[in-house]
């Protein structure tokens, strides 16, 4: 059995009178990319904030790197953020800086002990990673909506983070840009070697990139599997109906 990176058990969480995470239950194994696959409301971005700590659940377990995150002191926590890359849905570049700087933010304020020529070195290979070592003196308003996606993601690896977390990577973009998307979340996971999670209600997305599918059905996951064995045969009428809203290539 491949070694688990995250361990979710019996997760649940409210706010107030709406149960948004109801018992969940869940693996991301070392080297996986793990599609958690829902309708808009359905307890995706909570699940993601209290894997990162921003959020503590009510009940249940949750261990990143077999610690438990709700127990985890500030420096603990700190550290443990430094090893989990976030892909916002919107980049969160900042339109002030350029694409050379925003990358650099973050190596400055973390990794205090690199020189300028040693940043400057790892800002060139990531961006040559994601394929937009052209961009370096952009601003982020003279890209298209993929591009800074892909310059989100880079500027998430230049810390090297061994668990990815991608929110909606595909949202607002053309079919043509969220396949160049989720070619890419397949190479960070191959040449970077991460454990990542995508969070996503493209269906297309969850075809192309998940080693494993979780559906997420009113704060339960309701099926977890290869896409094929999710959908193929779902007994779950919400499940079926979820696909037969998307149009799959088959």
């Amino acid at each position: 059995m491949a070694e688990a990176v995250i361990e979710i058990r019996k997760l649940t969480k409210s706010f107030g009178d709406l149960h948004v995470l109801r018992g969940v239950d869940l693996d991301l194994f070392k080297g996986e990319n793990l599609v958690v696959l829902g309708k808009s409301g359905t307890g995706k971005s909570v699940l993601i904030k209290i894997i990162v700590g921003l959020l503590t659940q009510d009940e249940g377990t949750l261990k990143v790197f077999g610690k438990e995150v709700s127990t985890l002191s500030n420096k603990e926590l700190l550290d443990l953020r430094l090893k989990i890359g976030f892909s916002f849905q919107n980049s969160a570049l900042y339109d002030s800086m350029s694409v050379r700087d925003n990358l650099d933010f973050p190596l400055i304020r973390n990794v205090k002990s690199l020189s300028k020529a040693q940043r400057d070195k790892k800002i060139e290979m990531v961006l040559e990673s994601v394929g937009l070592s052209q961009a370096i003196n952009q601003m982020p308003s003279e890209l298209s909506g993929g591009q800074r996606k892909r310059i989100g993601i880079a500027r998430t690896l230049i810390l090297e983070p061994e668990i990815m977390l991608y929110d909606e990577p595909t949202a607002g973009l053309d079919p043509i840009t969220c396949k160049d998307i989720n070619d890419l979340i397949n190479q960070v996971r191959d040449e970077y070697r991460t454990s990542s999670i995508v969070i996503t209600h493209d269906l297309t997305c969850a075809k192309d990139t998940g080693d494993r599918v979780a559906v997420l059905l009113d704060g339960q996951f309701g099926a977890v599997g290869t896409f094929e064995e999710v959908f193929k045969e779902a007994s779950e009428e919400r499940i079926q109906a979820f696909y037969d809203y998307n149009f799959i290539t088959k």
